[in-house]
């Protein structure tokens, strides 16, 4: 159950952040965007893909809630069966990450982002990954 709680508010918490960035707050995205070695963003994020990344990692902490009878209601059969493994999945390739910029192996390590990425994201990932195989398995 805490482990249940502890990741459903982990995402809360970056959906929150997504959504202000979404809708316009500025406050902490420029250490979220890789960026090259000349400090280039190697993207800008339109609001839209912003917004549908805050509603997805709130979905992803509703369903933790689901899955173990916190909030009751009827998941259709595929993502009760391997929703999990969706957000087990998405969470290793995002810490092992593109190779270059992001992730445990990049190379390009002396931006603001990829010094938080190393400090923070990559290892926030990998957390999440551990804690809900944990409960995959404790199951």
């Amino acid at each position: 159950m805490i482990i249940t709680l502890i990741l459903f508010l982990v995402f809360v918490t970056i959906s929150a952040l997504h959504f202000y960035w979404g809708f316009g707050g500025k406050w902490g995205s420029n250490a979220v965007i890789p960026t090259n070695d000349e400090g280039v963003p190697l993207f800008i994020p339109r609001t839209i893909s912003t917004l549908i990344i805050a509603i997805g990692l709130l979905g992803f902490g509703m369903f933790y809630l689901v899955k173990y009878g916190l909030i009751t209601t009827n998941l259709p059969e595929w993502l009760n069966k391997y929703g999990f493994l969706i957000i087990i999945s998405i969470f290793i390739l995002r810490g092992i990450g593109d190779f270059n910029f992001i992730g445990l192996f990049k190379k390009h390590k002396s931006s603001e982002f990829a010094i938080n990425d190393t400090k923070y994201y990559t290892p926030l990932c990998l957390v999440i990954v551990l804690l809900t195989l944990t409960l995959v398995l404790s199951n």
